[in-house]
């Protein structure tokens, strides 16, 4: 047998095969099918009542309340009953309103393990890859099909390794090697590729580090992206609460053979400096230092990729004992409840509120659009994944994208700051 990737060992799982090859069609079992209140029901639901179909696993189908909440609007309370209504109707198992983000609630709330074959109905998907499982993110049409039937066809990608060799330095992290390499490859730049993240800086990182590489793999243009499951991996399930089952295996069964990736691209860690994307792409990244000083309105560190607990600590570690400049707006919109409660446990919130933060809801927010956006032509500093023109704001709202530490110390200093100057 040919030497496999772990994309292509865990779609060979999911299509009940001993192997795949790249461009082969394939029917695979779904083991879990995500959706949230903006890409769920209020679209599922009409067109499964039309079919006369029903759910082929509710244990298997996970609905999360986080694009709309809490409901600004009368479009926005109508959205979240659809999902409400029939999340009861249906009598779904696993259902999590208000509880923060899906891509961070649903791993949080143990669904998501190594080995695993998932579906979610949000680009953003590829996040639970992390946890070396294969997860993707696909439209209604192609939910409506997995809701029905348990299964999705699949034509199977090359895998591209992210190879990061040494260790990154202080004030640097996950966001900055994301954004470096969506700067070197563009947003196409892995284009229905599985992307797998490797090497020592990846092994170093936390589960939630490992969580935003895994996030922005999206902004690559990857259908998904992987870490091989570790130790740090089955600590972090099991102190979530989530123990091996049967047939799990250890870390090990889940990893890439020897000289199983298409291309490998390397990268040292060591090497890298804090990034920044200027506004209005993701792919607009270059070295902070090239926009340093630019003054800003607001600094805003939330959503999925920037607002995890690690994310909460970085922010506090540059801001502890401090306050951020006059006249700028600090807002902080954690990613989830757990996570707030575990960051309001050790101090971390305090540190972030003392230092003049206003804390929002656990929500996609301005993130989305939805609810919170910023002003006409406020300038931005934010650790979400996008910065399209229009997505956070009007289209003359400039959107900046660093990591949490960079958005701590550009609100600290009221402009585009390194965070190693200030964490020195």
């Amino acid at each position: 047998m040919t030497a496999q990737s772990l994309a292509q060992k865990l779609i060979a799982r999911a299509a009940g095969q001993a192997s795949v090859r790249f461009g082969e069609i394939v029917t695979c079992r779904v083991d879990l099918a995500m959706f949230h209140d903006s890409s769920g029901p209020r679209r599922l639901k009409p067109m499964l009542e039309e079919l006369g179909a029903t759910i082929w696993d509710k244990s298997r189908v996970v609905l999360v309340m986080d694009h709309y909440v809490p409901e600004r609007d009368e479009a926005a309370r109508r959205i979240v009953r659809i999902a409400r209504d029939w999340a009861r109707e249906q009598q779904l198992p696993h259902v999590y309103d208000s509880q923060g983000i899906c891509h961070v609630v649903v791993p949080q709330h143990g669904h998501i393990r190594p080995g695993l074959f998932c579906v979610g109905g949000d680009s953003h998907s590829p996040t639970g890859g992390a946890f070396g499982a294969y997860m993707f993110g696909i439209g209604s049409t192609e939910m409506l099909g997995v809701v029905v039937t348990g299964e999705i066809w699949l034509r199977v990608p090359q895998t591209i390794a992210m190879h990061w060799s040494g260790r990154l330095a202080a004030g640097v992290c996950a966001k900055d090697m994301m954004l470096s390499m969506i700067a070197r490859f563009g947003m196409n730049g892995a284009d229905y590729q599985a992307v797998e993240f490797t090497g020592d800086a990846v092994r170093a990182l936390s589960m939630q580090e490992r969580m935003t590489l895994c996030n922005m793999s999206a902004e690559l243009g990857a259908q998904t992206g992987l870490v091989a499951p570790d130790d740090v991996t089955w600590q972090w399930l099991r102190e979530t609460g989530v123990a091996p089952l049967p047939g799990d295996g250890d870390a090990m069964d889940w990893a890439s053979d020897p000289s199983s990736f298409d291309v490998q691209h390397d990268f040292d860690a060591a090497a890298l400096s804090p990034q920044l994307a200027a506004p209005h792409s993701p792919a607009h990244g270059v070295p902070l230092a090239a926009h340093a000083d630019t003054r800003i309105d607001v600094a805003y560190i939330g959503a999925c990729t920037g607002a995890k607990l690690d994310d909460l600590r970085f922010a506090a570690q540059v801001l502890k004992g401090r306050r951020v400049a006059s006249g700028v707006q600090f807002l902080v919109a954690p990613a989830s409840l757990k996570d707030r409660a575990q960051a309001e446990a050790e101090g971390t919130m305090q540190i972030l509120t003392d230092a003049g933060a206003v804390v929002l809801p656990s929500a996609c927010g301005a993130c989305a659009g939805y609810g919170d956006s910023f002003a006409e032509g406020q300038t931005v500093i934010s650790s979400t994944a996008r910065n399209f023109k229009g997505r956070m704001g009007p289209p003359s709202t400039q959107v900046y994208l660093g990591s949490a530490y960079t958005v701590a110390a550009s609100a600290l200093r009221g402009r585009i700051t390194d965070p190693r100057e200030v964490l020195a």
